[in-house]
């Protein structure tokens, strides 16, 4: 049975909702934590369909290794930059350089 993808983006913002400031997650760990843990493409979709939501906190969300891969989908491709670098994140080439140290781990971080 499929899941409906509205919730699933409903419950992907309401993860992104929760990263602090100065942290970041990837799209693979919020999928790991919804329990759909190949889902990571789908995170993305979601993320992308956000940047009209002001109050989802899409710029905390890259990929795997740290590079901001949504920075296209925000009205100027440095607005995800300048918004982590505000939150006191380090970014160069367009990649978090400190990522193992601001990733935050929603499996860890909160309880189901």
């Amino acid at each position: 049975m499929a899941k409906d993808h509205s919730n699933f983006f409903n419950d992907v913002y309401e993860v992104v909702k929760l990263i602090p400031a100065g942290r970041a997650t990837n799209y693979g760990a919020i999928g790991a934590y919804l329990g759909a843990k190949s889902s990571a493409r789908m995170v993305g979709w979601a993320m992308n369909a956000a940047h009209g939501l002001d109050d989802v906190p899409a710029h905390r969300v890259v990929n795997r290794i740290g590079v901001l891969t949504g920075r296209h989908f925000f009205s100027t491709p440095t607005i995800m930059q300048e918004r982590l670098e505000a939150e006191g994140v380090v970014i160069k080439d367009d990649q978090i350089q400190n990522f193992k140290e601001v990733f935050w781990d929603p499996m860890k971080e909160l309880s189901l």
